[in-house]
Parts: C-alpha cells; structure tokens; sequence
C-alpha cells in the first residue's frame, strides 16, 4: 500500500461556536506529537481562521483539496471533524473524496475516517455540527429579539452609555458616567442653533479633552466629525432601539426628548438643504416652557390698520405642547416686547459698575502672580513625584526579569504604583489647567457682567442668543 502523505488543517474562527476551541498553535503542537506516535508524515501545514459554517468561504481549505485532488497529499490530519466541516456541502465534498479514494486518511486527534468505513458514521457527524450551527443561529436570534422585547439593544451601546448586567447576569445599558453628562452638553450646544457639528467636535477634543470609549483595539481616540453626526441623527438618545430596520421603545435612560431631536434634525436638514427663508427669532431653541420642558416657538404675525393704513408686525412667543406623556395647560403667548424686558431686568439684577469691575481685575491679576507661583512649585513637586513613581516602575521591571520577585508580587507593586501614577498625573494636569485659565474665566465674567445688559439692549439678534 503506498505511503498516505497528509495535510496538517487547523482552524479556529472568532466567531461563538469557536470560542472554546483551542488555539492554531495548540493544534498544531499536538497533532504533531500525534504525527510522532502514528509516523505520519506531513507535507504541508494550512492555518484558516475563516468560519466554516459557510460553503466556498475558506481559500486554504478550498486550496488544500485542490492540491488532494493533483495527488501531492491523500491524507489529512486535523483536530476534529468540525475543523473541516460545518455545513453539508463540504461535508458532501469530503465524503465523496473519501468514497472515490481521492483522500485515503482522515485523522482527527481520537480516531481515523478511511475510504472502507461506513460512510453513516461520518454523515452522523458532520451532520451534528451542521446542526449545531442551525441551533445556534436560531438560539442567538431567539435571544436577540427577547432582549429586543425587553427593551434592550442586543448590540454595543453607543456613546454616552456601556453594556452592562444587572443582578440576574442579564444584558442592560447604563449611562457612562464619563461620557453621558459630555454628550448631553454636545446635545445642548447643536440646539442653541449657534454651534455647527464640526464646532462641536472641536470644543469636545481640545476644550473638554473627550476621547472615546478604549475598548481592546479600538476607542480612546478624539471625536470625529462622522461621529458627532451618528449621534446626532441616532433616535437612540430619544429612548428607541433599532432592531430589523424597526424602532421600538428602549429601557435606557433617555438623554433628549423627541421635541429636542425633531428639533436638532430641523437644524441638521438646514446645512445640506435649500429651503425658502424663514424668519429668524433671538430666542428660539433655548426657552423652554416651565410646566412641561418643551422648547419654545415663535411666529410674527401681520395686522393692517384701516385707519392709517399702517401695517403692524408682532411677534409671540409660545410653548409647542409637544409632548403626549404630559397635558401642559400654558396655552398663551408672551411678546417678543414682554420676554425682551424680563431678560433686560435678570441681567440689570447682575450688572455692576464698570469701575468696580477695573478695581478687581487689578487686584486679581496681582492675586494671579502669586498664584502662579505657588501653582509652579506645586506643578514641580507634583512632577518629580511622578518621576520618582515612574523611576520605581522602571526598577520593579527589572527585578521581575532577573527572576528577584514572583508573578505575584510584581503585579501587585506594579499595580499599586500606576494607580498612583495616574493620580499624580491627573493633579498635574489640573493644577497646570487652573494656573493658566483661571484668570482669563474671571475677566470673561466680569465682563459679562459689565457690559451683557447694554450690549443685550442694543444688539442684533445674533448677539441676543448668544447672551
């Protein structure tokens, strides 16, 4: 009988039904000494990474077979069966093989399949894998959609929230209290109507210091602009889930209300769309109405005096009342006149004398020098501990590799001091923030202070909002 030359296949996917296989290289070094106690001789190694749940959707397999059939191996030697198969028609290709002599040998890690055997056997077990693929695909989508029931994503949760389990071990999504509060700022700032997307984006990264959520390989990096949008057109912030192009009504915790994401799209439909002009008002966007929280609107509206033939505009102010969980009762509108003069008298009860305000910016900035100075010396002593802290890492390193401490210990010091290392990094970098703005934010509201109640009575309406 001539000699059987044999392929060596591994395979292990990142896919679930893979997860508690074992490694490539794990295979590989027991098959090999199973090739040692059997004498098999191995032409050729192939290592797949691809699932086989699918037919024609592994190259190194589907290159393998092709060399069997020019006759440079008859054998293979695998893990198990299901290394080679998961789905009927590779299983039929390999039994047919088989049945025509083409592949003499299989050998998996217990027990050899030979061209004489009853092809019932292997039939059996390629069908049990084929069918524990069926099962799990039917499971996995069974529990996705009683998640969806549930009012849970059964996917990652986007900025601003993490997956989480709750007592049970069930799947839920909770705000991430990093980031939410900062998402829900990005929220605030597109409904002003006065900051763009990319605005948002740059306030976040350089002003905020926002970074994404780090996962393994990805995350920890700034915003982008195609992010800042996802956000704002994701009806995930409104307290919906997606499943199957379908929203439905999600348990998170909802950060806007439809009345503010309606809103939002209405401002995001402006920058990439013509439309007529609409007439502009200061305080649109912002006001909300006291009793249910929803955004105020306004519309001008036109009356022809017949007696002098004078045409009149005024404009009114009034809550939308769109929201349907709550019957809100202000139906009455307030005039452009009326709200003008209740802001005009909240920032007269804020105004001070501009000699006042000359007489504290002297006195602060004399503070300022002092501050600066004692900022510096604890910036230098916040400094060097951090080099000390790094400096003892360095040296615990090293004993670890000459073998002067265990695993054990060394972890625990290693851990033990970057925790401290990050804390001193964090004091660093607000004690250097505190000594280079602190002054400049206090000017910003003196001179809010000293001049917003002019300025509010004479400016445009840009300026208006913006106060």
């Amino acid at each position: 009988m001539p000699e059987i030359k044999y392929f060596l296949y591994t395979r292990k996917s990142s896919e679930s039904e893979d997860r508690q296989v074992q490694s490539i290289d794990d295979q590989i070094d027991r098959l090999k000494v199973l090739a040692t106690q059997y004498k098999i001789k191995i032409v050729d190694t192939y290592k797949e990474s691809k699932s086989a749940k699918q037919p024609n959707n592994r190259p190194m397999f589907t290159e393998m077979l092709e060399r069997i059939e020019r006759g440079e191996a008859n054998g293979i030697l695998c893990w198990q069966m299901n290394r080679l198969s998961r789905n009927p028609v590779d299983s039929g290709t390999l039994q047919w093989m088989l049945q025509k002599e083409i592949i003499q040998s299989i050998q998996t890690i217990d027990r050899e399949y030979k061209p004489t055997d009853n092809a019932v056997i292997m039939s059996v077990e390629s069908g049990v894998s084929n069918q524990f693929i069926l099962d799990l695909s039917k499971n996995t989508k069974r529990g996705m959609q009683g998640r969806v029931d549930k009012g849970w994503m059964p996917n990652m949760a986007p900025l601003g929230y993490l997956n989480s389990k709750d007592d049970e071990g069930r799947g839920i999504i909770i705000e991430d209290p990093e980031r939410f509060p900062l998402i829900r700022k990005m929220w605030d700032l597109m409904l002003t109507g006065n900051t763009s997307p990319t605005k948002i984006v740059r306030i976040a990264n350089k002003e905020w210091a926002f970074r994404t959520r780090k996962m393994k390989r990805l995350g920890g990096k700034p915003m982008s602009e195609s992010t800042i949008y996802r956000i704002l057109n994701n009806r995930f912030y409104v307290g919906e889930i997606s499943h199957r192009k379908k929203w439905h009504k999600g348990s998170h915790k909802q950060m806007v209300t439809v009345d503010e994401f309606d809103h939002v799209q209405k401002l995001l439909g402006r920058k990439s769309t013509i439309r007529p002009q609409k007439k502009e008002f200061a305080f649109t966007g912002f006001i909300r109405c006291g009793e249910c929280g929803c955004l105020f609107t306004a519309e001008t509206k036109t009356k022809h005096i017949k007696s002098t033939g004078e045409i009149k505009h005024y404009t009114y102010y009034h809550c939308t009342r769109k929201r349907r969980d709550i019957s809100c009762s202000q139906i009455a509108c307030i005039t452009d006149t009326e709200l003008n003069e209740q802001i005009e008298r909240e920032l007269s009860k804020l105004t001070i004398d501009p000699d006042f305000r000359s007489w504290a910016l002297e006195t602060l900035g004399n503070a300022h020098e002092k501050e600066v100075t004692k900022r510096s010396s604890i910036y230098r002593s916040l400094q060097e501990a951090a080099n000390q802290i790094q400096s003892q890492i360095d040296n615990l390193t090293r004993m670890r590799v000459r073998d002067l401490i265990d695993d054990e210990q060394y972890i625990k010091e290693r851990d033990l001091l970057k925790a401290q290392l990050t804390k001193t990094n964090e004091e660093l970098a607000k004690t250097e923030n505190r000594a280079e703005r602190w002054l400049e934010l206090t000017e910003d509201v003196f001179d809010f202070v000293t001049y917003a109640h002019s300025v509010f009575l004479n400016g445009t309406l840009q300026t208006k909002r913006e106060i």
